[in-house]
């Protein structure tokens, strides 16, 4: 009888373990698009070898690692939010203006698609964490969200384009143009105008 209970005792973990990792690998799965979804804007303008947008967030995280620290700002807030905030193109795609659709329809398809990625996580604290992150982002609510969307839109960006133009002789000027004026904070100020003193050079 004290040995059943003492297995009862180690079966339960190993079983609530093996549902959490069975989840976790259904949902890096399902990351795995991310890594193969090519980002829209440059497929148009035909670049070559196209970065993904799993290429895009990756630098996205690089850059609120290494940004300087800001009073009041929580850098590893802005560090999560970068690795999440284009998550749900896993299922959507990468949706872009010259696709034509609504911005709230881009909205209503990108939650369900975020709704059907934490239900795959299994929900919980985790789930609720990237939902958070996501949703903060999408609404531009905090000074958090605001950095991460001046690396996203404005440094990412132009910077990615800058790379393009010097090693595939392309004039990509649209998205230095698209981004003029649209910087929240004073380091997306800083380091884009670093990026077009370096493209007049």
């Amino acid at each position: 009888r004290t040995f059943a209970m003492a297995s009862s005792r180690v079966s339960s973990p190993a079983t609530s373990a093996s549902t959490s990792a069975s989840s976790a690998i259904d949902f890096l799965t399902l990351c795995h698009s991310l890594k193969t979804t090519k980002r829209s804007g440059w497929v148009r303008r035909k670049v070559q070898e196209p970065e993904s947008v799993a290429d895009h967030m990756y630098r996205m995280g690089l850059m609120a690692l290494i940004a300087s620290d800001i009073p009041g700002v929580n850098r590893e807030k802005c560090i999560k939010m970068a690795i999440v905030h284009d998550i749900a193109e896993a299922i959507v795609g990468d949706i872009t203006p010259s696709d034509g659709i609504p911005k709230e329809e881009k909205s209503r398809r990108e939650r369900e698609a975020l709704k059907s990625m934490c239900d795959l996580l299994g929900g919980g604290e985790r789930a609720k964490e990237i939902s958070d992150l996501f949703l903060e982002y999408e609404a531009n609510s905090s000074t958090e969200a605001k950095i991460v969307k001046d690396f996203d839109k404005v440094v990412e960006m132009i910077l990615q384009a800058l790379e393009y133009e010097n090693e595939q002789g392309k004039d990509l000027e649209e998205f230095f143009e698209s981004t003029a004026g649209k910087f929240q904070t004073e380091v997306g100020k800083s380091w884009a105008l670093e990026v077009a003193s370096r493209r007049r050079k």
